[in-house]
């Protein structure tokens, strides 16, 4: 029996659409300079802090650019000390394929999903938060295909941790020319995680998109530790001191550039609970203070954020509530960024 497979209609090439829907020199010219500095500071040339901070999932476009502009205020707060690049992560990964799976999936009139309608609807709400607040954002590159589309508004991206594994993820990520964090694996076991950095830090050719492409390698792919899940389905952390000195000795043995990790303070470092995420911050930053290699090693934290504490059903409603993992709240949020600052 063939395999049955409709053929909806083909997108246009990420650089036609570009083309169509362009960035503006204001846009473009925040991006380069925003995207230096965060390379500078993962490579160690500049001592700030990066906080990548935001919704589990960006789906309602006026919650999301409130929370932007908040958060664009305390930025200037800290500015001496953290660099913030916001999450904006509009591609949802879902375990047995069914659930809100992000605003790349829009309904159409009938209710059917509109793909095309969805990478337009991203487009120009990355391209909104970068006029109105000046932050170039932070994307999960969950399908390597849509990464393209957003290529020329982003200055993170970040591998998950079912999608480390994947070899298209990790080639993808050799050419971004944008830092890519890779997530460890849910097993924990973070020799999965640095065969991912290793491989996007090497030149790669491979088929993307009816193509033949080479890349130059990433030597800004680094580590994100989430925390992993045992054999009894139970969350356990990995970003204790002990952790990041191993993580740092392994960086050493395969001695790979710009040794970097970012701590995921929620997921299975905080088993969901995201008021963890503010002990689980300052706990991190008790190991920096600890030695000076974890210190050069720890270049900063993701902390999943938004308007309202916790998360609600898709139908609820509630204004700037999560409709994903929990969240904490604005408030909790602001007064964490600032003790931060005071802890560097």
């Amino acid at each position: 029996m063939e395999m049955q497979m409709e053929f909806i209609r083909k997108l246009p090439a990420p650089q036609d659409l570009q083309v169509q829907f362009p960035v503006t020199d204001y846009i473009r010219n925040i991006k380069s300079k925003r995207d230096e500095q965060i390379q500078r500071i993962l490579s160690g040339k500049d001592s700030r802090f990066l906080l990548i901070i935001g919704p589990c999932s960006a789906d309602n476009e006026t919650a999301v650019l409130d929370y932007m502009n908040r958060l664009a205020a305390v930025q200037e707060q800290v500015a001496d000390k953290i660099f913030i690049i916001p999450r904006v992560y509009t591609n949802k990964p879902r375990t047995i394929g069914v659930g809100y799976k992000g605003m790349l999936h829009q309904p159409d009139p009938e209710g059917k999903e509109d793909m095309l309608a969805g990478i337009i609807a991203i487009r120009e709400m990355n391209a909104r938060i970068v006029k109105d607040t000046g932050f170039t954002c932070a994307e999960e590159i969950l399908y390597p295909e849509i990464y393209r589309y957003l290529s020329d508004l982003l200055s993170y991206a970040a591998v998950g941790a079912r999608s480390v594994e994947d070899q298209l993820h990790r080639m993808v990520a050799s050419g971004t020319g944008i830092p890519v964090g890779m997530k460890n694996p849910t097993s924990g076991d973070i020799s999965v995680m640095l065969n991912s950095i290793e491989a996007a830090q090497h030149s790669q050719e491979f088929l993307f998109r009816g193509w033949e492409v080479r890349t130059e390698g990433n030597p800004q792919a680094h580590a994100i530790l989430r925390g992993y899940v045992d054999s009894f389905g139970n969350s356990l952390p990995n970003y204790h001191y002990e952790n990041l000195q191993v993580l740092l000795e392994a960086y050493h043995e395969r001695k790979l550039k710009n040794p970097a990790v970012i701590v995921d303070t929620n997921h299975a470092n905080s088993g969901k609970k995201y008021m963890e995420q503010i002990r689980i911050a300052k706990d991190v930053m008790h190991s920096r203070h600890m030695s000076a290699d974890i210190r050069g090693l720890v270049k900063g934290l993701m902390i999943e954020s938004y308007i309202e504490d916790g998360s609600q059903k898709i139908t609820e409603g509630v204004y700037g509530k999560s409709i994903t993992d929990p969240c904490l709240g604005w408030e909790k949020s602001r007064q964490l960024i600032l003790e931060l600052a005071d802890l560097l």
